[in-house]
């Protein structure tokens, strides 16, 4: 009996970078088979060649026992493959039924579109699904996971027979998580074959039957869940045990650099108050939604707010300022670092230097003779994985476009760090890296701010946790009191540990 979906010795190159060097995957129906590796592995590669948007330089690609070689991602969606991305990709200004039948929508016999039958279809695929999406509601504004549903139900509308999920959990709550691993679930009963791609290996073992490992673009083993560890994975992943995921290294607590006081916008957050320390890792931590972003971009004056004080070194920051927080001492990495953090069609070296324009012109103009200095420096010390300081940002894996926000900003010699969700989206050997780096920091006593949504993270990095409640602060947990238990109990009942104003 044929696979559904099968690929051998699958080669791709671009430019002088061998992106795959010899792929294997095998899929069958009815099955959710896991797509792990870190990043730069080859894993997104190799849905761009099954999802149709990059085409193989050798080797065998079959579907339903047939060789095909897709020309187009039409030509891909046209012979049942769906590709969900992490980000989805709708029309914000359409409503949910125009982006489920955008291109292909049906008419009446007098040549009009059918909005009646596109409502009716709609709200039929989104029951198939489990939930109830208003037809009419315009896409912007909705939530990444009502967005990644309307995806499906675009995937299913197609009589998709290959969904491929391209780390489809990473902006979503443990609700919403739920929900869409029950979808994939659904899918797989009615005979689809998912490919599910994650780093959150819970979710992998929790959803997956088989699993197959990437590195350095070939193919290293494919595997039964139930015959594998964790552990087992991640050797796989990174030619190398990576015992210890969270180095964190002691550090000498010092003065107070952050001091943020009463901090307040009506209906976002309220009386917000903290400090943060020389050599201290501070985590912002509570549920998704509760505030904790909102807080770091005020801070850092990309939002406004409407009472309160930020000071760093006693120095008052102005409101809504970021230039004038940069001066001070402070950065900030946001969640988003492909539209917030980076110019995305820029190079390695201009993303770098973006915070030091000053530092690197001459005679008012950039000069790329001292833009390449500091960029060559933290480009290594950050171990960017790159061919070239020129090559453009979106051509980097996840990881490294992380490592590259970063170093941005460690080029500003900053005296406080603000990373929000320094690790998500991407993989295991990557996360150690940068876990290490703002250990780093901290023993050179920078003062580092962090938000993040894994409580492991949370426990293994922070000297203390404040945890955010519907943007009131709920607990102030020392290293030594923190637990998972602690930080949910604050983050859904309020507080257990009394808040240090």
């Amino acid at each position: 009996m044929s696979h559904l979906l099968e690929l051998h010795g699958v080669t791709k190159t671009f430019g002088a970078v061998a992106a795959l060097a010899g792929a294997d995957m095998v899929l069958d129906a009815g099955s959710i088979h896991a797509l792990v590796g870190e990043n730069g592995a080859g894993k997104s590669t190799l849905v761009k060649i099954i999802g149709g948007l990059h085409g193989r330089d050798s080797g065998e690609f079959l579907l339903d026992g047939e060789s095909v070689d897709f020309r187009s991602t039409a030509d891909a969606k046209h012979h049942g493959i769906a590709v969900i991305y992490q980000e989805p990709t709708l029309f914000p200004d359409l409503t949910v039924a125009e982006n489920i039948f955008v291109g292909r929508q049906p008419y009446t016999r007098f040549g009009f579109v059918n909005r009646a039958e596109m409502r009716r279809a709609t709200r039929e695929l989104t029951a198939r699904l489990g939930v109830a999406i208003d037809p009419d509601r315009d896409a912007r504004g909705l939530s990444i996971a009502d967005q990644q549903i309307i995806e499906i139900a675009k995937a299913i509308s197609l009589n998709a027979k290959v969904v491929i999920m391209d780390e489809p959990t990473a902006a979503l709550s443990g609700v919403e998580v739920d929900q869409l691993m029950g979808i994939a679930r659904q899918l797989r009963d009615e005979g689809k074959g998912i490919i599910f791609i994650s780093h959150r290996f819970d979710e992998v073992f929790a959803l997956c039957d088989t699993v197959t490992v990437m590195r350095d673009g070939q193919h290293i083993e494919t595997n039964a869940l139930a015959d594998v560890t964790t552990d087992m994975i991640i050797r796989q992943m990174v030619g190398r045990s990576v015992d210890n995921l969270f180095p964190k290294q002691e550090a000498q607590i010092g003065n107070v650099v952050l001091s943020v006081e009463h901090l307040t916008r009506a209906g976002v957050f309220e009386d917000v108050s903290f400090q943060v320390r020389a050599g201290e890792i501070v985590c912002l931590a509570g549920l998704v939604g509760a505030g904790r972003s909102e807080i770091a971009r005020a801070v850092f004056g990309v939002d406004k707010y409407e009472s309160g004080s930020v000071m760093i070194d006693g120095a008052v920051v102005p409101r809504h300022k970021p230039s004038a927080a940069m001066g001070l001492g402070m950065g900030f990495v946001p969640e988003d670092r492909r539209k917030q953090g980076l110019a995305m069609t820029a190079g390695v070296q201009t993303n770098i230097t973006l915070a030091i324009r000053n530092q690197v012109a001459k005679l008012g103009f950039i000069s790329s003779k001292l833009e390449h200095g500091p960029a060559e420096i933290w480009a290594r010390r950050l171990q960017v994985k790159t061919r070239a300081l020129d090559t453009h940002a979106v051509m980097l894996s996840g990881g490294n476009q992380q490592k590259v926000v970063l170093a941005k900003w460690l080029a500003t010699s900053p005296k406080l760090l603000i990373i929000d969700e320094p690790t998500r989206g991407i993989d295991v050997g990557t996360k150690s890296e940068v876990h290490r780096l703002i250990s780093e920091l901290a023993g050179n006593g920078v003062a580092v701010l962090m938000i993040s949504s894994e409580l492991p993270e949370v426990i293994g990095m922070a000297d203390r946790v404040l945890v955010v409640r519907e943007g009131r602060l709920t607990g102030n947990i020392s290293r030594s009191d923190v637990t998972a238990e602690a930080v949910m109990y604050a983050a859904t009942h309020g507080a257990e540990h009394e808040v240090a104003k």
